[in-house]
């Protein structure tokens, strides 16, 4: 059905515009995806920048269903309302290089429309927001490449400036000028060229104002040609035509880090300013965005610990997100141009804590962090099976509350193709186990047999505080106190953690073991893992001791003995 025109932009028309932005790029996804090839060739940017606006879209929702509740006669959210809540979701929710840029966009254009707190915007006030936009964009950058989604951006913002008229008028301007500037990508950017591909994040930004068009003029503008190419940005015409097979994309030619992180942080300037500084440092792609305490980190790197643990020398990274790109994604031999292609296998696992994430990261797994409280969706997991890139994965949920999502998830990358093994693992110390065995080269069926064995080997505890008063297999527990959970189930009661973790570990290495995993929380001082460690060596010959921190895991104290 077609759009009513808007002449003026207000808290409707921005709201109208996440859901249309939202369609188009549901509508573009796979397209974009398949011609993702800059700055790694992963293809996701579709599906990250659609994650993205999903997250944006929700927040302005929720604003306006804020304003309906309770009241007879409902009023719309203020303009600023809308495009805070706008930026905002998409700070919270931005996945990917692209993402995590169309978030700063957005971010710039609702500085300059909160401003005033005026209820609506006209030609002028757009022009000015999408300018801010596209220069708090490349600000964010660490270091800005032409013909990418940034140049897009300027060159949208630089045709609207030469508009005359209401927000419609500018918003044309705008779209025609992307267009315009995606044609050109290729001739800008040679891995373009060599893949015969328009840029994957400015094809998505085209379709985001293409949605703002048809907000403001009631009129869905012409679609995006799929024969844009380098061809056509040298002006040989329509007729030259790219090919947009995903397996004929080009990586970088020197090749590129191992690890995409991306984590949400609090932290003040002049952290973040530091922080910029350490992680360029320490890799590449890095985009920080966001502002007033609250920021998006993205980076790609070989050690994804030390990109973690820069973020928490920062301030307080959470929802950390790391992803091990496939050899075949990210390094090609100079001047080559192999097809790319699926790595045999990887594993995917879901852990407790940031700590953790870089652990298994380094190891090589792609990883869902599950926050205190917030439980990763099936939908989560499956996305992370589609981000190894992988022919066969090995899935470690890592909590026995999660193996049902988990085999949601793996039915659903079964039906994509994917062979996946769900390995029923119950605690991340049971993944670390499995992890240690597993060997790519094996036969997937002699490997996940491996892996199961060594997680099902391994007894798991954590040491954990009460949160209210309960029956439990030891007692009644109060809350407050200290519990030591073996297998699952409550096994001791007490006031002190460390004397309430040697309890536990005694207990377990009763019936044996040769190995004692330790992994502390955040708030756990060094001393229990040392004491722990001590009491190994005094009453147990021949059983090794490793510790490592795992950050925010809810837990105090993961224990396990193998």
């Amino acid at each position: 059905m077609p759009q009513v025109p808007q002449t003026f932009f207000d808290a409707l028309a921005v709201r109208t515009w996440c859901g249309l932005a939202l369609q188009a790029l549901g509508r573009a996804r796979e397209e974009i995806d398949a011609i993702n090839v800059y700055p790694v060739a992963d293809g996701d940017t579709g599906t990250n920048l659609y994650l993205t606006v999903e997250s944006a879209a929700a927040a302005v929702d929720a604003v306006f269903a804020g304003h309906e509740v309770g009241s007879r006669r409902p009023e719309r959210p203020s303009l600023a309302q809308a495009v805070r809540a706008m930026a905002h979701g998409a700070l919270i929710g931005a996945r990917g290089n692209s993402g995590t840029i169309l978030a700063q966009l957005l971010r710039g254009m609702a500085q300059v429309l909160a401003a005033d707190d005026a209820p609506h915007t006209d030609g002028p006030g757009l022009r000015l927001a999408l300018r801010r936009a596209a220069d708090s964009a490349r600000q964010a950058v660490a270091h800005p490449v032409e013909g990418t989604v940034l140049t897009v951006a300027s060159t949208a913002a630089d045709a609207a400036e030469t508009a005359e008229g209401d927000c419609g008028a500018v918003a044309r301007a705008a779209h025609e000028g992307a267009l315009a500037a995606l044609a050109a990508t290729p001739g800008q950017l040679a891995v373009l060229e060599r893949a015969g591909v328009v840029d994957a994040g400015g094809r998505g930004l085209v379709a985001v104002l293409g949605a703002l068009v048809e907000t403001l003029t009631g009129e869905a503008p012409r679609g995006v040609p799929t024969s844009l190419a380098a061809g056509h940005a040298r002006g040989e015409g329509d007729a030259a035509e790219p090919h947009l097979c995903p397996d004929a994309a080009a990586a970088p030619e020197d090749g590129g880090p191992a690890f995409e992180v991306i984590y949400l942080l609090e932290a003040d300037d002049d952290a973040v300013a530091r922080l910029r500084r350490q992680l360029d440092a320490l890799g590449d792609s890095l985009v920080v965005v966001g502002g007033d305490g609250l920021w998006n980190v993205h980076v790609h790197v070989d050690d994804a610990g030390a990109a973690v643990e820069a973020g928490v020398e920062a301030g307080r990274p959470y929802r950390i997100r790391i992803t091990h790109f496939g050899a075949g994604d990210v390094h090609t031999a100079r001047g080559e141009r192999p097809p790319v292609e699926r790595v045999q296998r990887a594993v995917v696992a879901v852990v407790p804590g940031e700590g953790l994430a870089g652990l298994y990261a380094d190891a090589g797994a792609t990883t869902v962090l599950a926050r205190p409280g917030e439980p990763p969706a099936s939908g989560e997991l499956l996305h992370a099976v589609r981000r190894a890139h992988a022919r066969e994965v090995v899935l470690l949920p890592n909590d026995a509350e999660l193996r049902h999502t988990a085999a949601a998830a793996a039915e659903q990358a079964r039906a994509e193709g994917i062979r996946v093994a769900l390995i029923p693992t119950r605690s991340a110390v049971q993944g670390i186990a499995a992890l240690a065995v597993h060997e790519p080269e094996r036969r997937f069926d002699e490997d996940v047999v491996a892996m199961t064995s060594a997680a099902g080997a391994t007894r798991y505890a954590e040491v954990a505080v009460a949160e209210e008063q309960s029956w439990t297999m030891a007692g009644i527990c109060q809350a407050g106190d200290v519990l030591g959970l073996i297998d699952g189930d409550v096994a001791v009661i007490g006031s002190d953690v460390t004397a309430t973790a040697e309890t536990v570990l005694d207990r377990m290495l009763a019936a044996g073991g040769e190995l004692v995993t330790v992994v502390l929380g955040d708030e756990v001082p060094r001393s229990v893992a040392d004491r722990l460690e001590a009491r190994v060596r005094e009453a147990y010959l021949a059983v090794d001791t490793v510790v490592y921190r795992g950050g925010r895991q809810g837990s105090l104290v993961l224990i396990g003995v193998e």
